[in-house]
């Protein structure tokens, strides 16, 4: 049934060199395989490290889970950014304030003007005339950086110094 072969000792030796090249290439093959799976193992490790319970499936239904849960969280510091940044628009950031004397005849800078604005210049511009006898206070409405009340030069320009970023 079977025939053998015989090689002379030239086909012998030539067999055997290219089947040792081969098993080299296999073996070199082999072991780039089980370092791709040395590596694969340690990344499973620490994928499964956290719950060793369930498969990968299960693991990643509760990352994929997790990654929800932050994604509300996010979604919700989003809102009250926003939030934060319309009541910073309102908020009282930037005042002005000048000290003046209006009698020549009193001594001291006792009276002032300050003005209170929002980043849009709008706001109040209060000022205080002291005088001997009495002390009188005045409150009038700033929009724009600008009142539709007339405004005396030192509420001007406690206005002014306000809008220009402070006393």
């Amino acid at each position: 049934m079977f025939r053998a072969v015989s090689l002379d000792e030239r086909s012998l030796s030539t067999l055997v060199v290219v089947l040792a090249v081969a098993v080299a290439v296999l073996a070199a093959w082999a072991a780039l395989i089980f370092r791709d799976q040395r590596v694969l193992r340690s990344r499973l490790r620490r994928v499964f490290a956290d719950d060793a319970r369930g498969g990968l499936d299960e693991v990643l239904d509760r990352e994929m889970g997790r990654i929800d849960k932050l994604t509300e969280r996010l979604d919700a510091l989003n809102t009250l950014q926003r939030e934060l940044e319309a009541a910073a628009q309102r908020a009282v950031s930037r005042v002005g304030v000048v000290r003046f004397n209006p009698f020549p005849d009193m001594g001291g800078d006792q009276s002032f003007a300050i003005a209170l604005l929002d980043v849009l210049g709008n706001g109040v511009v209060v000022s205080s005339i002291h005088g001997r006898g009495e002390t009188r206070v005045f409150a009038k409405s700033v929009a724009g950086g600008r009142s539709t009340h007339q405004l005396s030069d030192e509420e001007q320009d406690a206005i002014r110094r306000a809008l220009a970023g402070g006393s």
